[in-house]
């Protein structure tokens, strides 16, 4: 099968992870470009085409370009739809955007934050207990009604994997590293069950 286009990002981040998930789990190939952050995002060829710069973005076999990983990621299933990975409607449709978003800004900003915080992207009197002590109650908030709506649901929406389910475990993934320690993660068994499902599927991209 040919390519159906060419994606730039780094293998380790968390879109291209799932970009490319969604492309195996759909049965469709696309070339990962080698990409060196600094280097390859600021030469004359890529800027033209990107002007903002930044990874992931995608260049379709046709020319077709997007930038920004959950879109790349929905364009992607989207080429085919037999695969189930946006459900089996409109509606589930709108229920994988749903979780999309509510994974990108209701549970992994707070990890950005948080690891900015700690990690002194910040300046360092600028940091504060308080502040990181909210992020994180907002994103605990969150994790509960994730974890609650997986209480009875292999997955989120259909029986079968979809984007959503990629997506969020991919953000999961992530906040285990900066937010969720072994404490913190024995209180949302369910989600870190749905993660591991979602491992299962994902597999060998996700152990990077």
């Amino acid at each position: 099968m040919a390519p159906i286009g060419s994606l730039w990002g780094d293998a380790r981040q968390r879109q291209t992870k799932y970009i490319l998930s969604a492309a195996a789990i759909a049965g469709l190939e696309v070339d990962l470009q080698p990409f060196e952050f600094g280097v390859t995002n600021k030469t004359p060829e890529f800027v033209n085409k990107f002007p903002h710069a930044k990874i992931p973005t995608f260049e379709g076999e046709d020319g077709f370009t997007l930038l920004e990983g959950a879109s790349i990621a929905r364009y992607v299933a989207s080429l085919a739809p037999e695969s189930g990975l946006l459900g089996n409607g409109i509606k589930d449709a709108a229920l994988v955007d749903q979780w999309i978003h509510f994974a990108e800004h209701e549970i992994n900003t707070f990890t950005d934050f948080i690891w900015q915080l700690v990690e002194r992207f910040v300046p360092e009197k600028a940091y504060s207990e308080n502040i990181h002590k909210l992020i994180a109650e907002r994103q605990v908030r969150s994790l509960k009604f994730l974890e609650q709506n997986l209480n009875l649901r292999k997955f989120l929406i259909t029986d079968e994997i979809t984007l959503a389910d990629i997506v969020v475990a991919s953000v999961i993934q992530r906040a285990a590293r900066v937010t969720l320690g072994a404490a913190e993660r024995a209180l949302y068994p369910n989600v870190f069950e749905h993660y591991e499902r979602v491992l299962c599927q994902s597999w060998p991209l996700w152990r990077i």
